[in-house]
């Protein structure tokens, strides 16, 4: 009698584990965490568990450090609100909002730390690319990896890089000897805080670690590290970036034609629009058809984000735009509303766009979210 009471406990608690497995394995299926305590676990399930594959959760766990909650009902709303801002146009602000979070964390672990030696150039680099910035760039960089079915793990190192080479070029862009201004995302710029010295220094050193950062990125089967490279250089170079911030320079205080006006904003902004998207498209292996549509996407989303950008300067208030309001007129500048006028400039932003979508002609459904972008940038107010 004794023996069959204990053969009964012995089924009773067998079949009791059973249960905790089977439960057990639900809960990490939905929730990508092995959150129960090894005290409640079998012993078989706890080495089960340590295998278990994640899918992408996981990675975006990490890269934007969530606090996941233990119930599975939770993780569950978590993950579907990254499924719906990232695969559809229902919510774009929840997206924007994800993927700067994601780009935070990454250029954090990224950039030396501000204790690092020599303290202050590592203070003045994190103050100026912590400022809260829109981070742009390198959302397009991973919204074209994604449009292209690429990995967003795989377009992050280069993501990061453009916006570093983005920051440098606006500390530089503030510095007194270009357009002295004291204000810039919403704060002080970053030579009225730490001075012009450290501020040239921050933005040759921001620039630098770029080329550093771009480096974690792996080649693929169409596209080398060199190439990838390459892309990056010539944007930020002589011929590109620095060649409109010359042209610009160049042309305060003068009548300015529509295309030299042109020249200024595709070298200036759009160069480097365009390179961000081609990258994002690069570490996605994408085949050269898609590559010239997402070329000839960014060239003119580019153009437009620019011509926006000279409208928003005429018509919304420093503390809408995180940056001085008016300085263009101010000083002379080359803009699309002093030259076309604001409602043909409105137009001519309208058009871009227009030519932006229809780039993407040749992508299904992946491509959804670099057209909402295309809208968003259209209807921004700062």
């Amino acid at each position: 009698m004794a023996n069959a009471v204990t053969r009964a406990a012995v089924a009773g608690c067998g079949e009791r584990r059973r249960r905790v497995a089977r439960a057990s394995r639900v809960l990490v299926s939905a929730s990508c965490r092995n959150n129960l305590k090894k005290s409640a676990t079998p012993g078989r399930f706890r080495q089960h568990a340590r295998r278990v594959r994640y899918p992408e959760p996981k990675f975006w766990d990490r890269a934007m450090n969530f606090r996941v909650e233990h119930h599975a009902s939770s993780i569950k709303n978590v993950i579907f609100s990254h499924r719906v801002a990232a695969f559809g146009n229902v919510n774009l602000t929840l997206y924007l909002k994800s993927r700067q979070r994601m780009i935070d964390h990454a250029l954090d672990r990224f950039l030396p730390k501000e204790n690092a030696a020599p303290p202050t150039i590592h203070k003045a680099m994190r103050y100026s690319l912590f400022a809260g910035g829109k981070r742009l760039r390198p959302i397009l960089c991973l919204a074209a990896a994604e449009g292209c079915k690429g990995r967003m793990r795989d377009a992050l190192p280069l993501a990061c890089a453009m916006e570093c080479i983005h920051t440098y070029s606006l500390v530089h862009d503030d510095l007194p000897s270009m357009d002295n201004d004291d204000f810039r995302r919403g704060r002080a710029t970053c030579h009225k805080v730490f001075g012009d010295g450290i501020a040239v220094l921050a933005g040759d050193a921001l620039l630098t670690v770029a080329f550093e950062i771009a480096a974690r990125a792996k080649p693929t089967r169409r596209y080398s590290m060199s190439e990838m490279f390459r892309e990056i250089s010539i944007a930020a170079g002589s011929r590109r970036l620095i060649a409109g911030q010359v042209a610009d320079l160049e042309a305060e205080g003068k009548k300015v034609s529509r295309a030299e006006l042109r020249y200024i904003h595709e070298n200036k902004t759009a160069a480097m629009i365009t390179t961000s998207v081609r990258l994002g498209a690069m570490s996605a292996n994408a085949d050269p058809k898609k590559l010239r549509a997402i070329t000839k996407f960014g060239y003119a989303l580019g153009l437009a984000f620019q011509v926006i950008d000279d409208i928003l300067d005429v018509t919304q208030t420093s503390e809408k735009l995180g940056k001085s309001a008016g300085k263009d007129i101010a000083a002379q500048k080359a803009t699309y509303p002093a030259v076309i006028g604001l409602e043909a400039s409105r137009a001519e932003a309208r058009r871009l766009t227009n030519t932006a979508q229809n780039a993407l002609k040749i992508f299904g459904k992946e491509a959804e979210l670099l057209r909402e972008l295309a809208n968003y940038l259209l209807a921004r107010e700062y």
